[in-house]
């Protein structure tokens, strides 16, 4: 793999840089543009108020020191709660230096906002979660925000700088059909008898297999390209992996590790 090549390759914090920081908190993406992310990858929920939040788990039990369901709590309630304190810093290199603000609850558009004033071009890649109890509310009220910030169509001859994610095909539809300009990516985890000759479902354009499925079967990769689909493959963290992504050409990295891995592809 040329050293051009790995140049080419989309590095994408996945929940921010959560190897270091708690994910989805704007401590982890604050780290994630400071250590030179292409782009940024995070979860969205509709809280029972209406608000997108990034959280990705459906309920908040494992990264709060609170309970319940997103879907059924409203914002102020995840407002109360502490995003970070989970997660404790034996796992960085530094004494977790995080405020209340940076590791309380996110919303979409806090996110948006720290990619506006990042200073530099900063992608992001949403991810809806589903089954959920706002079936087709999660879409409206996503495009609806991107829309506030200009987002849900690209300036003329400019790439889109955001991309929506979902592992549900009429997710990704309903996106498709209401904002034809926003690139979809379809997430896979298992490739079904009915894809394995590169196609998509419907809507999607840009596939998002799993880190086992490259392993498992790096053919895949070629026949996706082929059929002239774009590859973002989740979730890579080892070096191994990185340099199998890098060998077989994908376009897309999400990681942990954004920093190691721009070192590894000699973009440090």
């Amino acid at each position: 793999m040329t050293h051009a090549r790995q140049h080419n390759i989309q590095v994408v914090a996945h929940r921010g840089a959560s190897e270091d920081a708690p994910e989805h908190t704007l401590a982890a993406y604050q780290r994630a543009i400071e250590d030179g992310a292409d782009a940024l990858e995070c979860d969205v929920r509709l809280t029972a108020d209406g608000h997108l939040v990034c959280v990705h788990d459906r309920r908040v039990n494992r990264t709060s020191d609170g309970r319940g369901a997103v879907s059924a709590l409203e914002l102020s309630d995840l407002s109360a709660l502490d995003f970070g304190s989970w997660k404790d810093g034996k796992d960085s290199q530094e004494a977790p230096d995080w405020d209340r603000e940076s590791t309380s609850v996110l919303t979409l558009e806090r996110l948006l906002e720290l990619v506006s004033d990042s200073g530099r071009r900063v992608e992001l890649a949403i991810e809806t979660k589903h089954p959920t109890r706002w079936a087709g509310q999660v879409e409206a009220k996503l495009l609806e925000t991107l829309g506030r910030f200009g987002l849900d169509t690209p300036p003329p001859g400019e790439p889109s700088a955001v991309r929506i994610m979902s592992f549900s095909a009429r997710s990704l539809h309903r996106v498709a059909a209401a904002a034809p300009d926003i690139p979809t990516v379809y997430l896979m985890q298992f490739v079904t008898p009915r894809l394995r000759d590169g196609r998509l479902p419907a809507g999607a354009r840009i596939a998002g297999p799993g880190m086992r499925i490259v392993r498992n079967h790096p053919g895949y990769i070629a026949r996706l390209h082929r059929a002239g689909h774009r590859v973002h493959v989740w979730t890579v963290n080892e070096p191994e992996d990185v340099e199998l992504c890098a060998r077989l050409g994908v376009e897309a990295i999400i990681t942990n590790r954004p920093k190691q891995v721009l070192s590894q592809l000699g973009r440090d």
